[in-house]
């Protein structure tokens, strides 16, 4: 018996990984996240199986579920949105099944950034302006942020930031990012991305705030700040170039294997 830990994507049900949804197909026993799994997804588990919505339960009635299973000899399909690498609550659920001997795979899924970033038809790291993306949240009920992980720190860096769990307090992210960032620099707001209702909120942390209560926007959606959202002058960078010299496209001349 194994339990599959499944990413299955940030909503729209063609978006989770071929991987995942074999797995799906051949376990017995299904838990999923609520609201933030597709139903579409559902409709994979074979005849007969236990499907198991775990959004009213505790840590303890899931782990009491994946037990039960364990007993009866059948594999569980455990499905969480996005992907699994980040605010997933696997490590507390694996620390469990470690304790308890139950053997577990982790297959990963679209992350809800990455669906958002295409949404958006941006790259989020572009040269010259951004190299690197900061993924990361405001402190909440759930979870604390650590002392040193706060938004300046990482607004400090200029890069690209890619803020979830925070729409709720959107005027105190656009205050404390303004001060590195600037009033005009560009963000935007993707709620419920690839799901039906989603929205999209473009414009600048002069304009974003305001637009997003307007919206009514208070859960599941992602906040972008950062230069490479509104890209439009900036230098190429050097893989495409012709004068760089690569493996599969060297600039010199080359020297067949006959010839040497």
């Amino acid at each position: 018996m194994t339990v599959h830990f499944i990413g299955a994507g940030p909503g729209a049900a063609d978006l989770i990984t071929i991987r995942g949804r074999d797995l799906i197909g051949r376990c017995p026993v299904c838990l999923y996240a609520g609201s933030l799994v597709a139903p579409e997804i559902l409709s994979w588990c074979p005849a007969g199986t236990r499907i198991v919505d775990t959004a009213p339960l505790d840590l303890d009635g899931i782990v009491d579920e994946i037990v039960a299973a364990h007993e009866a000899g059948q594999d569980v399909a455990r499905l969480h949105s996005g992907d699994l690498s980040i605010w997933s609550a696997l490590a507390e659920q694996t620390r469990r099944l470690d304790r308890i001997g139950i053997p577990y795979t982790v297959t990963p899924g679209v992350p809800s950034f990455a669906a958002a970033a295409a949404v958006l038809r941006r790259e989020l790291t572009v040269p010259g302006l951004a190299q690197s993306v900061v993924l990361t949240r405001t402190s909440g009920r759930a979870s604390a942020m650590p002392e040193r992980e706060t938004l300046a720190a990482f607004a400090a860096t200029g890069a690209t930031l890619a803020l979830h769990l925070s729409i709720h307090v959107i005027e105190d992210v656009v205050a404390g990012l303004v001060p590195f960032y600037g009033v005009d620099c560009a963000a935007a707001v993707v709620f419920r991305v690839t799901w039906p209702d989603e929205r999209v909120i473009t414009g600048t942390l002069a304009t974003i705030a305001a637009d997003v209560r307007a919206a009514a926007l208070e859960r599941t959606a992602l906040i972008f700040v950062g230069p490479a959202l509104a890209a439009e002058e900036f230098r190429e960078s050097a893989l495409y170039s012709t004068d760089y010299d690569r493996r599969f496209r060297p600039t010199g001349p080359s020297i067949s294997k006959a010839g040497a």
